[in-house]
């Protein structure tokens, strides 16, 4: 039965990456710089001198990827902007590109991504030498074990079919710079969440300098907030947003699963549509083991119970949640996810949280 399970998992990758790749035809002609210095990043790379055209910024609600340490950096073209119209999905300029810096100890890979068309981003990846004197284009199917994440556990750069799957299954490609992401009504209960950096840019910052347009002004008036029950479930379901809902939305290639993660904000109608997808509904996977017999989304009280807690918590390649770029368990994640599941669904509060509500519960 595993592996059929497999087998089922490997034939509806394929069939995703035969469909990326059609998307991604009317660009086909164009190619990543060979060095990660081309790309425009470095006003001087021998220095490590970013390019002051470029950026930084940090997203509330980051992706685990091992505990890595990562950096980020937008650039828009000259005289553009963000149309900002509708606030679920920005249509960034044709030029646009981005870079994120993973970094375990040393320096070991950047991400790339630019908007070369109207309808084609191109992806590419560096791996920096071990000495950091050098980074260069990864292979197209990435880098196993390119460097030790943790004690005996190897770090995978991945391939550019890898980043065509998590970031084309959504409106917009760009997953970590959202109204939301960037809101400056940050969760203190992000898991994660980098401290902003002196220069980073949030979305006051950028309507200031005219790099986003067309924002409703109820959004700017009232920044992005998940609404929750309790500032635990914040956190809960922003994490979910940021691991999960990269796949796991009502549109898009998984919509047909029925499980939508996309977190919904204050101002949106309607209770969390993670609970109305996941609480109390069977499971398409059982998760089964030694310990465990599991066939329910989410059991209210049980996390032992719960398909979405148990995946999360392993990393058996079969089960793991996410599916890709992982192989440690974000351990805080699960503790923060069971205790959501066990005392949060258990015995919601008669009224969500809102807005004015700011202590803290852990």
């Amino acid at each position: 039965a595993g592996r059929m399970r497999r087998a089922r998992r490997v034939r509806v990758g394929l069939v995703a990456l035969v469909l990326l790749a059609g998307a991604a035809a009317p660009g086909a002609a164009a190619q990543a710089p060979e060095q990660l210095a081309e790309t425009g990043l470095y006003a001087d790379f021998a220095a490590r001198a970013i390019d002051p055209a470029n950026l930084p910024f940090s997203p509330q609600y980051p992706l685990w990827t091992d505990g890595a340490s990562k950096r980020r950096w937008i650039r828009l073209p000259a005289g553009t902007a963000i149309d900002a119209r509708d606030p679920a999905a920005w249509v960034f300029p044709v030029g646009t590109k981005f870079w994120k810096e993973f970094a375990f100890e040393r320096r070991v890979e950047t991400r790339y991504i630019e908007r070369v068309s109207a309808r084609t981003w191109l992806y590419a990846t560096y791996l920096w030498t071990a000495d950091g004197r050098d980074a260069r284009l990864a292979p197209e199917r990435g880098v196993r074990g390119a460097a030790e994440s943790s004690p005996g556990v190897r770090y995978d750069v991945p391939g550019r079919g890898d980043c065509r799957i998590c970031h084309e299954g959504r409106a917009t490609p760009v997953l970590g710079f959202t109204a939301l992401q960037l809101s400056p009504d940050r969760d203190p209960l992000a898991l994660h969440a980098e401290r902003p950096r002196p220069g980073d840019v949030d979305l006051r910052a950028l309507v200031a300098r005219d790099l986003v347009r067309g924002l409703p002004a109820s959004t700017l008036a009232h920044p992005p907030r998940i609404a929750a029950s309790t500032p635990r479930a914040r956190a809960a379901l922003g994490y979910l947003q940021a691991n999960c809902a990269i796949c796991h939305t009502a549109s898009g290639d998984l919509a047909s699963l029925g499980l939508d993660l996309d977190a919904p904000l204050e101002s949106g109608p309607g209770p969390a549509s993670a609970l109305v997808t996941a609480l109390g509904r069977p499971s398409r996977f059982r998760f089964k083991d030694a310990r465990h017999d599991a066939d329910v989304r989410l059991v209210a009280g049980a996390p032992e119970r719960s398909v979405l807690a148990l995946r999360l918590a392993t990393r058996r390649p079969a089960a793991q949640m996410p599916p890709l770029g992982t192989r440690v368990v974000d351990a805080e994640a699960v503790a923060l996810i069971e205790a959501w599941i066990r005392e949060d669904l258990a015995s919601p509060p008669s009224a969500p949280l809102s807005s004015s509500h700011r202590e803290i519960v852990r």
